[in-house]
């Protein structure tokens, strides 16, 4: 029986173009489900697990931040590390039209656009994180500061304490 061909993602071919090592990980799902769940479907710690979100500044321009799936955005904080007067979180519905991705899909690597993006400073502390692999049902596993790279990123204090 012939080996199916993994389907990369956007995310996976710009990581494998900047030689940068990352373990994929798959699980099923149909649906957007919350990164609570996904751990838990991948029996990974939630410290371990982060979040993309995307947010428009007092500017109007786009923001994202990658956090801890437990922890909620300080949205003053984000602003802050942004140089922002405030930014807030965007419209469900416009996700795939600023990104390129879907809800639950959403990864920092490989937006349509290259948007200024911090990454929490939680993740510094860690020798390697879980962030989406840019489709539902795709996660990976990569060291933060290749992450950072891959994105473009900053690591900054995003969340509340």
């Amino acid at each position: 029986m012939a080996k199916q061909k993994e389907i990369k993602t956007n995310a996976m071919r710009i990581l494998d173009s900047l030689k940068i090592s990352y373990i994929h990980l798959t699980y099923e799902c149909g649906e957007f489900v919350d990164g609570l769940q996904i751990a838990d479907m991948l029996n990974l710690p939630y410290e371990k697990v982060y979040k993309t979100l995307v947010t428009a500044g007092s500017s109007g321009d786009y923001f994202v931040f990658v956090i801890p799936i437990h922890r909620e955005l300080d949205l003053k904080a984000a602003a802050r590390s942004v140089g922002q007067k405030s930014v807030e979180m965007i419209h469900v519905k416009d996700i795939n039209r600023v990104t390129g991705y879907i809800r639950g899909g959403c990864t920092a690597v490989g937006m349509k656009k290259q948007y200024v993006t911090r990454i929490d400073s939680s993740a510094e502390q860690l020798e390697r994180i879980v962030v989406s692999g840019g489709r539902i049902g795709s996660q990976l596993e990569l060291a933060p500061k290749n992450l950072a790279r891959a994105a473009g990123a900053e690591f900054a204090h995003l969340t509340r304490s």
